[in-house]
């Protein structure tokens, strides 16, 4: 079996992760952490989850304990990885992290985006962009995975094709994007309150959303020259999903 600690369990990712690595045949999850939870049960927390998990109790990270296991899932906010990953990975142990700290390749546009520095910067070469679309070969051995956001994953698997055969004008694409409440995250926050979102939709970071320039990065892998790109997202009073409707003029109209 593979050994599985998940660092940051209680948000809507560690729990959404708990649930797919409990249907995994071969993964068992030995490890998960929560500083403001620690000593709770899951199975108090997460009843649905109580028959998968009935003894195991959320702890602090510790890096000597972590280090027992065969993997590490980072489901925190950002800035909780990168300070962390160093150490596991020389552990031996690999890391899938689930925040935004590895997906950007270059540490300066991340520290722009997310405001703060980055912790581990020589580690950003490494990370391999976990989109199994494009990266299937490239995941399986890699000891750093990046998982995409939420807004790139739908993006990218929309224009991708488009852009690798080039058949898109690369200085005029625009994703109009609708998410439901849950990317918000699980901490109370005015916005997602029912109130507040109900019965609404409003588009929001309309001036830059930190998943812009991920976007931009993975098209310009893509079509190997620098891509101009429109972004919007909206939020929509829904649970959970994405919707991205994308605008990009054809270059080649005989296809």
């Amino acid at each position: 079996m593979i050994k599985v600690a998940i660092v940051g369990g209680t948000g809507y990712t560690g729990v959404e992760l708990l649930r797919l690595l409990a249907l995994h045949p071969h993964a068992q999850v030995e490890i998960i952490t929560s500083r403001s939870e620690e000593g709770m049960r899951v199975a108090d927390m997460y009843p649905n989850l109580r028959e998968n998990y009935p003894e195991l109790v959320f702890s602090i990270p510790l890096v000597e304990q972590l280090a027992t296991c065969d993997v590490v899932f980072f489901a925190t906010p950002h800035g909780v990885a990168h300070g962390l990953a160093d150490e596991i990975l020389q552990a031996g142990v690999r890391v899938i992290d689930l925040s935004a700290d590895f997906r950007l390749q270059d540490a300066d546009e991340w520290a722009q985006w997310y405001g703060q520095a980055h912790g581990a910067p020589h580690l950003l070469g490494e990370a391999v962009y976990g989109l199994p679309e494009v990266n299937r070969d490239a995941i399986k051995g890699a000891r750093l995975i990046a998982v995409p956001g939420c807004y790139p994953t739908a993006v990218q698997l929309g224009l991708l094709p488009l852009v690798e055969a080039g058949l898109a004008d690369t200085k005029q694409i625009i994703a109009s994007c609708a998410s439901g409440v849950s990317g918000a995250g699980r901490a109370a926050k005015v916005g997602s309150l029912f109130c507040e979102s109900a019965e609404n939709m409003m588009a929001y970071a309309v001036t830059g959303h930190r998943h812009l320039p991920e976007i931009r990065q993975g098209l310009r892998h893509a079509a190997g020259q620098p891509v101009e790109l429109t972004f919007v997202p909206h939020l929509v009073p829904m649970i959970r999903g994405i919707h991205a409707t994308l605008y990009a003029t054809v270059v080649d109209r005989d296809v």
